[in-house]
């Protein structure tokens, strides 16, 4: 009987030299009477030398196959894309330019000298404005531009453009939109019998984003991150037939934000830079396992009860899986509207968006005389007061492999009080803007629930750029919005924080040589830009020293002498309806907000900054 021989193996040798060697040292180890020239000429080593090449190529590629299982060390495109997919991110094939522009347009004036709005015109959505420097580039306006419409968060800014002796014939009207570098592309996709997640793509340069899809019976189709999200945000027109109890906020909220469920879903990835992937479901709208609200009757329908099986037979999992992902087309044409453009040729210069496709721009009434209606339409102009920016090419290897990174970290929810303050402040601003906010938690003596209740206090801005409580409407879509990402567990309360208006006396003394008036206007305007709303947040002190040491350092002056800060309340002259107690929330030279949260705004610094010259 052969005895069995126990061979020693290493298998930590993975390149061309380690494994040479050991196949020598193993040949001489266990074949030394039966080969021992191991000469670089012998055959022996032609062989040795053959099988260590081909260990060492399989060794590189196992490596190589191995780190491009992860994000940190993948290299090649199509494996970052696919792990970028699998942890939610979406690559960018290209970065579209943003520009603010400006619309013009003329309207007559009425025998009375008023403005007659009936010549005002619409300019639609998605029209485009091409550059006069370069043709190859195009903007489009996402949002209609509505001349006759005005709120404080979309004014149309009127002024005379014409006289006739001492009364005005022409106004000229102004309004403001952002635009993007895009062309708007479509395509048509026929579907017959439904497959389960069947998927079209979409092949070009410079994809920016799917715009709509629409299919032949008029159904709109919802874009969600996955197939299995079945929630999705929809927004309506802020009106009085769609909610007569907000539409008194639509200067400020136009649009107010739902949760709507919807079967008609796709996703999208890109594949690559040029492909960009459309993927449907599986289930059918007339099936019973498509139900939008799931039976409870059904749970642990077809097993077995006996004991060993109790678990499984209710286990509330058996109707939370529909197992559908939304249905699938079937027997349509699916039409896919989508945008492409973008790239570091986009971000054109000033002054130089002038020509508007007039083909999606309508007079607002019919009932006008066509004359002077043609002279109107020509008056269309518009115009970019500063540059593009934002244009450039899409996410390179680096770029997508640290933005998969970042995706991973941030997730899509709200954990933390960082996590809610992002969540909140990304808000779409057609559903209100949050401009500061503030959240803690409420500390409760006799908290017995479970539930973790968070108050966030919130302010919004006007368009002089004062502070404003939050209305109802933008709280509203505010809790509708963050429904979506909060932990189940978590109870929101929104509510106002609280403005405390304030106004900055100061005496200085100057230097010689120097303009009282002058030390004085830079006094003031430095103080200015320090108590810009911008730069404050809720809750946030005042050290007297800032002040002092900021007006100390102003050319001229010599030495501040008193700094006084006082407190500006009442409605009537349009300051916050809430008095502070100065003095007493004076403490070694810091000035504390109040318990409650609040914020402190200077909010008419041009005649709430005073300063004067004393002697010395």
């Amino acid at each position: 009987m052969a005895t069995k021989l126990n061979r020693d193996i290493n298998y930590l040798n993975r390149d061309f030299s380690d494994i040479r060697a050991k196949l020598i040292e193993y040949s001489k180890t266990y074949f030394p009477n039966t080969y021992n020239d191991f000469s670089p000429t012998s055959p022996g080593m032609m062989f040795m030398e053959q099988a260590a090449y081909v260990g060492d190529v399989m060794s590189f590629y196992l490596d190589n196959q191995l780190q491009e299982n992860f994000t940190t060390l993948a290299r090649q495109t199509n494996n970052l894309y696919e792990l970028a997919y699998m942890f939610g991110y979406k690559p960018k094939a290209t970065n579209a330019a943003q520009v603010d522009l400006e619309f013009f347009q003329q309207i007559p004036a009425k025998p009375d000298g008023t403005p007659n709005w009936n010549y005002s015109l619409t300019i639609g959505e998605n029209t485009q404005v091409t550059p006069t420097t370069d043709s190859n580039s195009s903007f489009i306006i996402q949002d209609k531009c509505d001349f006759s419409f005005s709120s404080s968060l979309d004014p149309t800014e009127v002024s005379i453009y014409q006289y006739t002796g001492t009364n005005p014939t022409f106004y000229l009207l102004k309004k403001k939109r952002k635009a993007i570098s895009a062309v708007v592309a479509t395509q048509t996709f026929s579907f017959g019998a439904p497959q389960q997640f069947s998927t079209v793509n979409i092949s070009g340069n410079s994809i920016i984003k799917i715009l709509d899809i629409t299919d032949s019976d008029g159904n709109v189709w919802s874009e969600v991150d996955y197939l299995g999200q079945e929630m999705v945000f929809n927004s309506i027109k802020n009106t009085n037939p769609n909610d007569p109890n907000n539409a008194a906020n639509a200067g400020e909220v136009p649009y107010l934000l739902q949760l709507e469920k919807v079967q008609r879903r796709f996703a999208t990835r890109f594949t690559s830079a040029t492909n960009l992937q459309i993927q449907f479901g599986a289930g059918n709208p007339n099936d019973t396992d498509e139900e939008i609200t799931p039976n409870p009757n059904n749970v642990g329908i077809g097993l077995p009860f006996e004991q060993d099986k109790l678990t499984t037979a209710y286990s509330p999992t058996n109707f939370l899986f529909t197992g559908t992902y939304g249905i699938a087309p079937s027997s349509t044409t699916l039409t896919v509207r989508y945008l492409t453009g973008g790239g570091v040729n986009s971000n054109v210069s000033a002054e130089t968006l002038t020509g508007i496709n007039t083909s999606n721009i309508f007079f607002n009434e019919y009932n006008i005389d066509s004359t002077t209606a043609e002279y109107i339409f020509d008056t269309v102009a518009s115009s970019n007061p500063e540059s593009a920016t934002g244009g450039a090419s899409g996410d390179t290897n680096e770029i997508l492999r640290q933005n998969t990174l970042m995706q991973i970290a941030a997730q899509q929810r709200s954990v933390t009080l960082d996590d809610y303050m992002v969540r909140a402040m990304s808000m779409p601003s057609d559903f209100g803007t949050v401009d500061k906010i503030y959240i803690e938690k409420p500390t409760l003596d006799n908290q017995t629930s479970t539930i973790e209740t968070l108050c966030m206090y919130i302010l919004s801005k006007s368009n002089q750029g004062t502070l404003l409580p939050p209305n109802s409407t933008l709280k509203k879509n505010l809790r509708t919005y963050l429904s979506q990402y909060k932990m189940i567990g978590d109870s929101i309360e929104i509510k106002d924080a609280y403005i405390i208006n304030l106004s900055i006396d100061f005496e200085i003394i100057v230097l010689p040589n120097f303009i009282n008036s002058q030390v004085i206007l830079s006094c003031i305007n430095s103080l200015k830009s320090y108590f810009n709303t911008n730069n404050w947040q809720i809750n946030q002190p005042i050290l007297l020293r800032d002040l002092y040491v900021r007006l100390d350092r102003i050319e001229g002056v010599q030495t501040v002498k008193n700094v006084q800060i006082l407190n500006k309340a009442g409605i009537a002259e349009g300051y916050s309806e809430y008095s502070y107690d100065i003095e007493g929330a004076l403490q070694n030279q810091v000035l504390y907000p109040s318990l409650d949260p609040s914020i402190f705004e200077v909010k008419y610094p041009n005649q709430d900054i005073k300063g004067r010259v004393v002697p010395l």
